[in-house]
């Protein structure tokens, strides 16, 4: 019997991409129609570009939307989409962005891995990932916070920020999703933390990350010292035995 996976797409003014990015998850949800019965959920801050409207009048199957009022940011509408995933009896929740950046194409090979861990991770910083068309300090920012993050927190990870994801159920059932506030890359950052001190199994697999062909990107300065100061709090707290693996 295929395995129940819940793909949630968090946007905001997706508008330009977000048509041409379901229709090829579409021709993914084809190719893994035998081992995954997989619906896509958009959870989306009320964007005022059209983006939610776009996507519902393309009338795809096994479609799921969740509008939010206000913008709430990323961090917020993934747990939304967790929440009315575990709600529905998914067993796979897979993170990824809708600007392009996560190629569809590349779901397969983070699944392969899917039944063996609990969280698989499409990093940019491992042998085979890639990076096409970002800045010099796009790179730096990604490799410092990931860099920090390891170090700090003893994370042994090569790609700790990275958002293309798949997450099971047993580890997201094991989560206090009310207690999680951050947003961006503290938020990519806390979920592998608490996976790893949990004694979670963790896979990184190699992903080509492609910078956004429309659009503007969503990081901003506060997202970057959100990451730094949660990393900064929670490497402190284990250093004084305030934060132990289970």
């Amino acid at each position: 019997m295929p395995a129940k996976l819940l793909i949630i797409l968090p946007t905001y003014n997706e508008a330009g991409y977000i048509e041409r990015h379901l229709s090829d998850l579409e021709k993914i949800r084809q190719i893994l129609i035998r081992d995954f019965e997989i619906t896509i959920l958009n959870v989306d801050d009320s964007s005022p570009d059209g983006t939610a409207l776009l996507a519902k009048n393309m009338n795809l199957v096994s479609f799921e939307q969740i509008l939010n009022p206000r913008k709430v940011g990323l961090g917020q509408a993934y747990l939304a989409g967790f929440a009315w995933g575990l709600a529905n009896n998914f067993e796979y929740f897979v993170e990824m962005d809708s600007d392009g950046s996560h190629l569809p194409m590349e779901l397969p090979n983070l699944l392969r891995d899917s039944s063996n861990y609990d969280l698989v991770i499409g990093a940019r910083w491992i042998e085979g990932g890639k990076i096409q068309n970002w800045p010099w300090y796009r790179e730096f920012i990604s490799k410092l916070g990931t860099s920090y993050a390891s170090i700090f927190l003893k994370l042994p990870l090569k790609d700790a920020t990275s958002g293309y994801r798949i997450l099971s159920r047993d580890f997201l059932e094991s989560l206090d999703l009310g207690s999680i506030n951050t947003r961006g890359y503290g938020f990519q950052i806390e979920l592998a933390f608490q996976a790893h001190v949990s004694g979670f199994r963790i896979a990184e697999v190699p992903i080509t990350f492609v910078e956004r062909s429309s659009g503007r990107s969503k990081m901003t300065t506060g997202i970057v010292l959100e990451a730094f100061w949660y990393v900064t709090k929670r490497g402190f707290q284990r250093i004084i035995g305030l934060y132990n693996r289970r």
